[in-house]
């Protein structure tokens, strides 16, 4: 029967009133959106398209979203190991996406990091999605929340932030990480006194760290007993120098856990003071200088938030949110790993 017979073209205008009928629209919305044709609302898109697949219409169907969608993710600029791995996982990830989804990448420095609520707040183009890593202050929380208000999907990765109804948490689980440190400590470590080294309290990932080594480790360890440095080590070698040496002075260490950078500092202290293997260390992520520390025999234990793991679940559920792609990523948290002398591998961890 030719194509554009009556009884075809009656066929189609009622799959077409039927689909306007469930979608609330006119039939001729229905024509402009599967035919894509004609500018059309991305409510009204949505709920055709919606319709379309809830009567099983035999065709192949448009996408949710017309046009190109903006991501925005912002992260900081630290040049340690972890966040150039996190940076070259999002350069990887973004080359592989539908040219339409337009990835906007902003690196906070430090100076930045004062100015981020602004940042939230304010995009040069239609903003579809937001993922960020950043502290948990109230300043940065309303600005999220302003941000979830407006309609952005906002997705929270590495560190999650209290008090927002964010779409998800793209993250390992940081108290369980520091629970797994605890019990590797507590397994290890002979009966003395364990140093805990903050990095950031003011990032909730570290202050959960913390709190889960030390829980653990007062539950089911009473042969250990913790102590925190007084001050953080904000990633620095110098600073997890002195709160090692200082640390060491006051008496023998068991154990030292570190939740974040300064490794040199830790490893030279150690050495200084003739303890290079003889105090159970245990640190975060995987990279060359660990390695070389756990092949010495210097650091028992690495544990590694997988930064691609991170990088393809906050895309995915930004994605989803957008209409781009169909399902969701897992809700859960992603898998953190464990590292030591037996499964350590020699190839580089990082690009020179």
């Amino acid at each position: 029967m030719p194509e554009d017979s009556p009884q075809r073209w009656r066929k189609r205008t009622a799959r077409f009133v039927e689909i306007a009928e469930l979608a609330g629209v006119s039939a001729t919305t229905v024509d402009r959106v599967l035919n894509e044709r004609g500018s059309v609302s991305a409510q009204a898109r949505e709920r055709v398209i919606a319709a379309a697949r809830q009567l099983a219409v035999p065709r192949l169907l448009p996408d949710t979203q017309h046009g190109l969608i903006h991501i925005d993710v912002l992260v900081p600029s630290s040049d340690s190991p972890f966040f150039r791995r996190l940076r070259e996982a999002l350069q990887r990830s973004t080359q592989m996406l539908d040219r339409r989804v337009i990835v906007h990448r902003t690196m906070l420095s430090a100076a930045d990091e004062a100015r981020l609520p602004l940042s939230i707040g304010r995009s040069r183009h239609p903003r579809a999605a937001l993922i960020v890593t950043a502290q948990d202050t109230p300043e940065v929380r309303a600005a999220l929340a302003a941000a979830i208000a407006r309609g952005e999907a906002v997705v929270t990765m590495v560190t999650d932030i209290g008090g927002i109804d964010r779409l998800h948490y793209a993250g390992i689980d940081n108290l369980r990480a520091g629970q797994t440190a605890g019990y590797f400590l507590g397994r290890l470590a002979k009966p003395g006194r364990v140093l805990l080294l903050p990095a950031r309290l003011d990032y909730r990932a570290h202050a959960d760290r913390i709190e889960g080594c030390r829980a653990q480790i007062a539950a089911h360890y009473g042969h250990l007993v913790c102590e925190s440095a007084s001050v953080e080590s904000l990633d620095q070698d110098d600073r997890c120098y002195q709160a090692v040496s200082a640390a060491l002075r006051r008496g023998p260490l068991a154990g030292i856990y570190n939740t974040g950078y300064g490794s040199a500092g830790i490893e030279a202290a150690l050495r200084k003071a003739g303890l290079a293997g003889e105090v159970v260390w245990i640190g975060h992520e995987m990279f060359d200088a660990h390695r070389q520390y756990i092949d010495a025999g210097i650091m028992d234990i690495v544990i590694d938030q997988d930064p691609d793991g991170q990088v393809i679940s906050a895309l995915q559920h930004a994605l989803h949110a957008c209409g781009i792609v169909e399902r969701a990523g897992a809700d859960e948290p992603v898998e953190f790993r464990v590292f030591c002398s037996a499964n350590v591998r020699q190839s580089a961890y990082l690009r020179t």
